[in-house]
């Protein structure tokens, strides 16, 4: 069966996400999303809350903590709810309550219940480029990861710079520079197989990035 999932990149520093639960998953989950994404605007809710969390949320103004038990009304005005108590039963009910809302819902460690995966990232710059196993193998999908990490050169950024400078300057009809780009960028892929760039040049290879991986 073919993976049906549709990925798209979320502003999640334009919107509110919820997450419910102060504990170690709790923790999981705040890291993975601020790792991708440092501004999100995060409410984390906790009948306890561990130092670490309270930790990492110093360092991000745009996170909330509320250290006491989930209420309904938490979900008012949220867009992405993100589930995490180590109570499966709390888990399911508060998964009900945010669909009956028509919210976005994922609840860890059950793909059945999820609208949506965390799904493994390799950020470079403005690059981003996810990856997800549908849920299966988030082995898999770490050692794509690490495969992409090697390929992908961390002067890419500045490749995607000169591109924007470029487009910028082209002139003539959407096509036209579409066909332009595609030009460039043919030759760019050409000259990497045939005779890689000397380390700092824009196309170079390197083996430094920042990597999160495949959560459900």
């Amino acid at each position: 069966m073919a993976n049906e999932l549709y990925p798209i990149f979320l502003k999640v520093h334009q919107f509110d996400t919820l997450i419910v639960g102060g504990g170690e998953v709790g923790l999981e989950k705040l890291t993975f999303l601020l790792g991708s994404s440092p501004n999100a605007r995060v409410t984390l809710v906790g009948k306890e809350i561990q130092s670490a969390i309270k930790t990492l949320a110093k360092n991000h103004p745009n996170v909330t903590l509320i250290e006491r038990p989930f209420f309904d009304e938490d979900l008012t005005e949220m867009q992405m709810v993100i589930i995490a108590t180590e109570n499966n039963t709390l888990n399911r009910e508060i998964r009900n309550e945010a669909k009956a809302r028509g919210l976005l819902v994922n609840v860890a460690d059950t793909p059945d219940l999820c609208d949506f995966y965390l799904g493994s990232i390799v950020t470079k710059g403005d690059l981003k480029v996810a990856i997800s196993t549908n849920g299966k193998s988030p082995t898999i999908a770490k050692r794509l990861k690490e495969v992409l990490n090697d390929v992908l050169p961390n002067e890419i950024d500045s490749l995607l710079q000169h591109m924007r400078a470029i487009r910028d300057q082209l002139k003539g009809s959407f096509g036209s520079k579409v066909q332009k780009l595609n030009h460039i960028t043919e030759d760019l892929v050409a000259q990497q197989h045939a005779d890689p760039c000397p380390k700092g040049c824009p196309f170079g290879l390197t083996h430094h990035t920042e990597v999160v991986t495949e959560k459900s």
